[in-house]
């Protein structure tokens, strides 16, 4: 087993996971996809980290990364409202410092100009009549993270904020937060 995280970093990943899980929570047919990014850095921001602007979630359709961009930061770009059957991403990079991105020769790994950590999470997500629905969340036999059990925003496991969603977190977190 690896060393428990020290406390930065620790607060680092609880930041970073509930701008997410908030982020998610927002989530609703006819709400502006714009407004996702708002509820990210305000978040993020106030407790003094930042968020990467040079990569976005994604639509999911036809093709894998289509539109609309979803934003982690501020902005207001018109990219519509969220509508039943929407698939896409929400993906925040958040850094303790700059956010500026270093690409690396093999165009693929991207750091900070500055070499600080960051912290990421995603879901793809599914927009219902009645709110959303994590496609990538979490199974019976997935453990629990300090992250989940110490959330401010979401105590236990995030599978979205439907009926169905919600009646299947609750059963999950129920038998893995008694462990």
């Amino acid at each position: 087993m690896g060393s428990e995280p020290d406390e930065k970093t620790k607060d680092l990943l609880q930041t970073t996971y509930d701008c997410w899980v908030q982020a998610m929570n927002f989530v609703k047919p006819g709400n502006d996809y714009k407004d996702i990014g708002g509820i990210i850095e305000d978040y993020v921001s106030a407790k003094g980290y930042t968020s990467v602007k040079n990569f976005c979630g994604h639509g999911i359709g036809a093709v894998f990364h289509t539109n609309p961009n979803i934003y982690h930061y501020k902005n207001n770009e018109p990219n519509g409202q969220m509508a039943v059957g929407n698939t896409f991403t929400i993906e925040p990079m958040i850094c303790e410092g700059t956010s500026q991105v270093l690409n690396w020769p093999d165009d693929w790994t991207a750091t900070t100009r500055d070499g600080k950590r960051t912290a990421q999470f995603e879901h793809t997500l599914l927009v219902t009549p009645d709110g959303v629905e994590a496609l990538t969340g979490k199974i019976e036999t997935s453990p629990i993270q300090f992250w989940e059990k110490e959330s401010a925003i979401h105590k236990g496991i995030w599978l979205g904020t439907s009926a169905a969603a919600k009646a299947r977190e609750t059963e999950l977190n129920a038998r893995m937060l008694a462990d």
